[in-house]
């Protein structure tokens, strides 16, 4: 295997591989969302030929920001994921790739996202996210460290992934963070949806994470006890996409209606997390499909109907 990584790119395809560029689809609809929000969800629509340049580099940034927080993540992680079977083949963690080489390139996006970041001040005058773009990066990296002492390491992978809506309007329009309170909602929806599901996935590791001295929700409160506050955050969930829905004149009936498929999938999603306590604990099965296929669905679906609604409008 190291032979294999080691010949021209094969290092980069296990890296992709290993971080799965795929779940991007968890935060970036949101950050498309948030800049629809931004540049047309107020009372003056930014012109296209703009707002597409901006897209453009917020593309960019979103890429760059998720595979350095992955790539932090397995480099601080590789010793406890090389003891937990589920996560002893990711790439640090078996010697696929060296530590160091994954650091280098780590260091290479997070200068690739600040230089993106740059690019906004240089084409269009706006420097709040070079400002910004340091602090983001630490706030993403310092979630890899948080399951070592806090049970609510969980929220902070919330908030990390909140910023996407957040930051992506700031490099729209800072003014409108404090004109649209509909991000604001957008923010909290994807804290409390995304703390739910990592509570759910976490459940794989929960005599792992216990034996091991590490802190989770499941850790701490078993796996009944974690699966009730992963339906409390999803209930929350569900209030704040309200929110976003009635505190927003542009988002109308297809937004309404993504509401109603979002609480629909979630029943369906704690459907199978309930069935998954009738199976055999170490099997959790169900869980998969819980994690990955449902939430991008909810994912795609919130930004998808969010941007649609405001371009009819």
């Amino acid at each position: 295997m190291t032979t294999v990584a080691t010949r021209g790119g094969g290092s980069l395809g296990l890296l992709a591989s290993d971080i799965k560029l795929a779940h991007s689809v968890f935060a970036l609809p949101f950050a498309i969302f948030g800049a629809f929000l931004a540049g047309f969800g107020g009372p003056s629509p930014m012109p296209w030929p703009r707002f597409a340049g901006i897209l453009v580099l917020i593309l960019l940034c979103m890429v760059l920001a998720r595979t350095w927080a992955m790539l932090v993540n397995r480099l601080l992680d590789r010793r406890i994921d090389a003891q937990n079977p589920r996560t002893a083949k990711r790439v640090f963690a078996a010697g696929s790739v060296s530590a160091a080489k994954g650091w280098v390139i780590a260091a290479g996006c997070a200068a690739g996202f600040v230089l993106v970041c740059a690019g906004f001040q240089w084409l269009f005058h706006n420097r709040w996210p070079v400002i910004l773009s340091v602090p983001v990066l630490a706030w993403l990296a310092f979630y890899s460290i948080t399951k070592r002492f806090t049970a609510l390491c969980h929220l902070v992978l919330g908030v990390a992934l909140a910023l996407s809506p957040v930051a992506a309007a700031i490099a729209v329009r800072p003014e409108s963070l404090g004109a649209t309170p509909s991000l604001w909602w957008t923010a909290a929806f994807v804290t409390a949806w995304v703390a739910g599901f990592d509570i759910i996935y976490a459940l794989q590791d929960e005599q792992f994470d216990r034996g091991a001295g590490l802190s989770s929700i499941p850790a701490a409160l078993g796996a009944s006890g974690a699966a009730w506050v992963a339906r409390g955050l999803h209930l929350v969930a569900i209030g704040a996409l309200l929110s976003v829905w009635t505190s927003n004149r542009h988002l109308g009936p297809l937004f309404a209606g993504a509401i109603v498929a979002v609480a629909g999938l979630l029943v369906v999603e704690h459907g199978l997390l309930a069935a998954s306590f009738r199976g055999a604990a170490s099997r959790r099965p169900g869980l998969h499909m819980a994690f990955f296929t449902l939430n991008g669905v909810m994912s795609c679906l919130v930004g998808a109907a969010g941007c649609a609604d405001i371009l009819m409008k």
